[in-house]
Order: structure tokens, then C-alpha cells, then sequence
């Protein structure tokens, strides 16, 4: 299959419309020229109808293979839980559709290296992970100032993920709580790792602890379920330029403050992303405190996922956020912070 070109229209299938999808992916891929969506198909025909009528699509799927089979469709859109993410990928790429897919990009990393596997099978085809977007704005500064020296050799590296709110241990099971749709991943742990990779790499090694503190839940179809997916985990991690990093993700913390961000810690200088604050902080040797570094606009990174997707088909420019070989990497970190944790011992990356 050839790409594209300017006077041929993407047609772009979408199996799971969930909540990102109709907020970000829809409207994103409607607002560019010579891009239609021509069908959808969603967890039921009568809730894929919904959105269809909402987004003037024409076609509506009973199953997500009618996507995948559509010979009118170019490009598949995946925005179903982490479960379905391998057999949609695996059957569009052979089927000649380009993918975009949601994250996280698998249930696990044996499946995220099959879909790489895949892509690279199918060279002509475009792939591409939705990014972790909540430091889109303050990637490029931060990776600027520190390959200009800012903060000298980096030492050490603080990452939390939390929330305020104390945890309802009778609530209902959520999806991420159950680890047959959600995989391996534990709360904001693989978004957040995303994010510190950007800046400063890959972790060589990791340590875990985890701690499920609602061991069962109400399942939603009636029951109880056992939860397997924890609800707070520390992770000790060597990273691959040398520094020691701390990440923390906790749905049990009520009232931590602050409840996310992160700490570069190096031998000239700190930086804090305070995310709360929508800030970049900064201090070098010799200061007292620290205070807030401004992002010129050239420098602010914003959401452009669909803008990007589309523009690699049409050869104008290379995926960069996130490629699938940058997923796998992510997946076999998360899986690495549940087998030390399972475990008790440190694990190396990469995983075998």
C-alpha cells in the first residue's frame, strides 16, 4: 500500500470511542484537510451508533474486525482498553491500514514487541502510540536546559504521582483495576516513566514494592472481584545516565501535597516540574531558592497526536511521539516494576 498524497484522502476506522477518542482523536482528525472518518465501532452497536450520529460518521461497526476488513478504510484508530491493543494492531498492519494506537500500548511487554515485530514487517505503514501528554508543554525546555549544563551531572530524581483524595476501598472495580483489560501497568506509573525517559532516558535496573490495600472490590457485572493491580508502589531505579531516581505513584495518599510533579536534583543545579502549578522551577549553585523558569513560545511543546499521525503518512515527517520502539521500552519497564515487586529483587532492563 502507497501512501497518500495530498489529493488522496485518509479514511481513517475507529474501534473504541471512548472518552480521549471523542474529546482529542475525533475532533483532531476532522479539523484536517483531506482526513475522513468513515466508520466506528465501539464497545456495543447502539453506543457506536451514538457516537457516529454525534460525529457524522457514516458507518457503524458490530465488531472491531469490520474496521480492520473495511477496504475503504486507510488508517485504523485504536481507543479500547489495553487488551485489545495487539490483535487490532497485529490484524490492521496485515490487513495494509496504518495505526494509531491508545496508551498503554499492550497488556504486557511480550505483546508490545509482537506489535513492534509486526510494524516492522509492514516498513510502508505508519505506527504511532498516543503520547503521555501532561508534560508535552515542558519537554523541550527541560531537555534544553539540561544539555546546556544546567544542572550539572545529574544525581538523583524524585517522580510522584498521587492524588489528595483518601481511597474508597468499597468502590466498585475500574477497569485499570482489573489487570485482564489494563495489563501490568499500576496507575500513572507508565505514563509518568514516558515522560522522564523523554528528558533523560532509560532505566538500567529497577527495585519495586507495591501494595494492594483493597484486596477485593464489587465487580460491576455483580460480584466481588480480586484486585491484582496495586494501589501504591515505590520503585528505586538506576537509570542509564547514571543518576538514582525515586518514583512514587499512590491512589491512597489523602491529602499529599503536593500530588504530582518532579525533581531533577544535579551537581550545578534543580529543576521542578510542579504540574499543579502548570510551572517549570529552576535554581542553580548559589541561590537561595527556587524560582520559576519561563518557556518561550518556540520552546512550548503542545498536543499534536492526529496533526502527527497524519503528516507521517503523508511522508512529511517522522513519528516522534511515540514510536512503537519507544513503547516496548515503557512496557518493559512496567513489567519490570511488577516482577521486582513480585519477586523481592532488583530487575534489569532490558527485559529478556
Amino acid at each position: 500500500m502507497s501512501n497518500p498524497t495530498v489529493g488522496q484522502p485518509i479514511r481513517v476506522g475507529i474501534v473504541g470511542a471512548g472518552a480521549n477518542t471523542r474529546t482529542r482523536h475525533i475532533p483532531g482528525l476532522q479539523a484536517l484537510a483531506g482526513v475522513e472518518i468513515v466508520s466506528v465501532c465501539n464497545r456495543s452497536v447502539e453506543s457506536g451508533r451514538r457516537v457516529a450520529a454525534a460525529f457524522g460518521i457514516p458507518k457503524v461497526g458490530a465488531d472491531w474486525r469490520d474496521v480492520v476488513a473495511d477496504e475503504a478504510v486507510t488508517a485504523v484508530l485504536i481507543g479500547t482498553w489495553p487488551n485489545l491493543h495487539h490483535p487490532v494492531t497485529c490484524q490492521a498492519l496485515a490487513a495494509g491500514k496504518h495505526v494509531l494506537v491508545e496508551a498503554r500500548m499492550a497488556l504486557n511487554a511480550r505483546e508490545a514487541r509482537e506489535m513492534l515485530a509486526a510494524s516492522q514487517r509492514h516498513p510502508q505503514l505508519i505506527t504511532q502510540v498516543v503520547p503521555s501528554p501532561f508534560t508535552l508543554r515542558y519537554d523541550e525546555m527541560i531537555r534544553t536546559l539540561i544539555g546546556d549544563g544546567y544542572l550539572g551531572e545529574l544525581f538523583a530524581i524524585d517522580v510522584r504521582g498521587a492524588t489528595k483524595a483518601f481511597a474508597d476501598l468499597t468502590a466498585p472495580m475500574t477497569w485499570r483495576q482489573d489487570i485482564g483489560l489494563s495489563g501490568v501497568n499500576t496507575l500513572s506509573l507508565g505514563i509518568w516513566y514516558e515522560a522522564l525517559a523523554r528528558w533523560v532516558g532509560h532505566a538500567r535496573q529497577v527495585t519495586a514494592m507495591r501494595k494492594i490495600c483493597a484486596q477485593g472490590r464489587p465487580h460491576p457485572a455483580g460480584g466481588r472481584a480480586v484486585i491484582r493491580v496495586p494501589d501504591h508502589v515505590d520503585v528505586l531505579a538506576e537509570m542509564d545516565c547514571g543518576a538514582q531516581a525515586h518514583l512514587r505513584f499512590s491512589a491512597v495518599t489523602g491529602l499529599a501535597e503536593p500530588e504530582s510533579g518532579a525533581w531533577l536534583y544535579g551537581a550545578e543545579g534543580t529543576l521542578v516540574l510542579d504540574l499543579a502549578g502548570q510551572r517549570l522551577l529552576g535554581a542553580r549553585r548559589g541561590a537561595s531558592t527556587l524560582t520559576e523558569i519561563p518557556i518561550p513560545p518556540e520552546k512550548q511543546g503542545r498536543w499534536r497526536v492526529e496533526e502527527e499521525f497524519v503528516q507521517a503518512i503523508r511522508g512529511r515527517e517522522p513519528v516522534r511521539l511515540t514510536t512503537f520502539s519507544e513503547g516496548v521500552k515503557y512496557m518493559e519497564f512496567t513489567e519490570a516494576v511488577a516482577l521486582s515487586a513480585a519477586q523481592g529483587q532488583a530487575i534489569a532492563l532490558p527485559l529478556p
